[in-house]
């Protein structure tokens, strides 16, 4: 049993939590039912693939992981990641890089690497999200429009350009359902929330179409049932199965060292965005309930999810935010609403899988529009552009612009990189230095320092990005200088970029035959200067624990070290 649903009955389960998850977890079913399938259809798979990966990944996850509300499935930011293996490498290889992720989530939260996430810039988070929700709205025109389009090139430029070449094909009816479908996903909410949209604007397109084609044949517009069928019992169905998930070979007879070596880079991008969005979906769900998940028994949970989701042909799976959130205004109270969810779903297709053959393409193409819409938040990227620094639009636009022109792992790689970078330099520009000809010390308060005495004063961290600009204002130091104290009380932290760094200052003063301090509180890790001795490696240079001794130090050395003061100084 995972942390979670361990806290949860630790806490204590009665019958009134059990009638709030089961009706959350009939909520977010309905809402996941026509989402599934449309995400599976985006990614260029059947609909049952969609709907299995529901059940199985998210009963697993629910049940394993470490948020309580989290709600686990395919997501619309899968489709730019999946549609391109499924293109290359069919079912299978959709399945088995599916199933490599999982092996990956499951050693990143077992080497507790959950909390990195948190790393990862919000610049970069926005900007590819905006990316995957402009090639998912882009991606529905084909069947928003009913174009007959053959298959699509992989690269987006070239996808738009057959869309484009294939306007003439465009079917009135098919956008007529597109445009009604979103008129009741968008203005039934304002009427009531009582009942879930998508259910009733995916349910009234499916009745419109139907009596579309049966009193005007003619205007034929695609279904589930006209797009995809299944087998069962040998015969040729309509739609999807009325079957449960049942175990298979992920893989098919594929499997060789070659062959997963070609799925790895695909599996490796599954994993980091399911690892994100998971993780980003938690924290919101911890933000609506006041909670705290746990993201390495989350990541643990997935992975496994998406371990063993394959096997019975689920494909990626990672926390959907917007189903999560459905869950959480529902009124769930443990991970036993949305293990429910999944237990709906399986009902659902068990009992009425032949009605979703009568449900219309342009519909599901609707749905997924609005999904993208939401999923881009226009308002919250025009607020970033508008008052956020230049550095971090530049982020914003550069993960946009590669997520849209390349892939996921390329915009999050470059964004992650240009986002340490500008960190780096941000960082450094709080490092600040300065040549004091007086000493603030703490039990006399300001203090002159004697003649060819200065401190110099270092404040903020010293590290690899700050080191070297630190140190260059030594450069300055006048001809007569033969004591310098160093006040490193102010430096918060210093690695062995700045160790290296100050190093070179002592060699540089100890060849000008200057003295140096060091005064404390040394920073953090003081180990470093334990490790390396450098009043045996540096024969000028003693260390005091705090200014006042480093000025008495420096008074007694001024007095009492004729030789340091008998020859000529040079600047360094």
């Amino acid at each position: 049993m995972a942390g979670a649903l361990r806290a949860v009955f630790a806490e204590g389960y009665d019958r009134a939590a059990l009638r709030a998850d089961l009706l959350a977890g009939s909520v977010v079913a309905i809402v996941a039912l026509p989402l599934s399938m449309a995400l599976a259809i985006a990614v260029g798979v059947t609909p049952e693939h969609g709907l299995y990966t529901t059940i199985v990944a998210g009963l697993v996850v629910a049940l394993l992981g470490g948020s309580r509300y989290q709600v686990t499935g395919p997501t619309a930011a899968f489709v730019v990641v999946l549609a391109p293996i499924a293109n290359r490498h069919g079912v299978e290889g959709l399945l088995t890089a599916g199933l490599l992720a999982g092996l990956m989530l499951l050693a990143m939260g077992a080497f507790r690497l959950g909390r990195l996430i948190e790393f990862i810039p919000h610049p970069v988070t926005t900007g590819f999200t905006a990316g995957i929700a402009t090639v998912i709205f882009a991606l529905q025109l084909k069947d928003a429009a009913g174009l007959e389009v053959g298959k699509l090139p992989d690269a987006f430029p070239e996808k738009m350009l057959a869309l484009w070449h294939a306007r003439g094909s465009a079917s009135l009816a098919d956008v007529a359902v597109s445009v009604a479908t979103l008129a009741v996903l968008v203005g039934f909410p304002r009427l009531t929330r009582k009942m879930p949209a998508p259910l009733v604007a995916i349910a009234l397109a499916a009745l419109g179409v139907a009596a579309l084609q049966h009193y005007a044949p003619d205007l034929r517009t695609a279904t589930v049932g006209s797009r995809f069928h299944a087998t069962v019992d040998g015969l040729l169905v309509p739609g999807i199965p009325r079957a449960p998930p049942l175990p298979r070979s992920p893989w098919g007879s594929h499997l060789s060292l070659g062959y997963v070596r070609e799925l790895l880079p695909a599996g490796f991008a599954i994993a980091m965005l399911g690892a994100i969005e998971s993780l980003l979906s938690a924290v919101i769900a911890d933000g609506m309930t006041g909670k705290r998940h746990d993201p390495n028994a989350e990541l643990i949970g997935l992975g496994i999810g998406n371990i063993l989701a394959p096997f019975f042909g689920g494909i990626a799976a990672t926390g959907a935010l917007a189903r999560t959130a459905t869950n959480v205004r529902s009124g769930a109270r443990s991970p036993l609403a949305a293990a429910f969810h999944a237990i709906f779903v399986l009902l659902v297709v068990l009992a009425a899988a032949p009605l979703v053959a009568y449900v219309p393409m342009a519909s599901l193409a609707a749905l997924l529009m609005l999904v993208a819409w939401n999923m881009s938040d226009i308002q919250h990227i025009r607020h970033l552009l508008r008052l956020a620094p230049k550095s971090d639009v530049f982020v914003l636009l550069g993960c946009y612009v590669l997520t849209v022109l390349f892939d996921m792992v390329i915009a999050v790689t470059a964004g992650v990189l240009f986002a340490a970078l500008l960190f780096m330099r941000r960082m450094a520009e709080l490092t600040q230095t300065r040549v004091l000809s007086s000493a603030p010390t703490a039990r006399q308060g300001p203090v002159s320092l004697p003649s060819r005495v200065v401190l110099y004063e270092i404040a903020g961290p010293l590290f690899f990005g700050a080191a070297q600009q630190a140190m260059r204002q030594l450069d300055v130091l006048g001809a007569d200088v033969s004591v310098v104290i160093f006040d490193l009380s102010k430096v918060s932290v210093i690695d062995s970029t700045g160790l290296v760094a100050l190093e070179s200052a002592l060699d540089r003063l100890q060849g000008n035959r200057i003295l140096v301090i060091l005064s404390g509180p040394l920073p953090k890790p003081e180990s470093v200067f334990d490790k390396r001795s450098l009043e045996s490696h540096h024969r000028n240079v003693l260390f005091a624990s705090s200014i006042d001794d480093a000025v008495s130090i420096a008074k007694d050395l001024s007095l009492l070290s004729p030789e340091w003061n008998a020859t000529p100084i040079r600047s360094a």
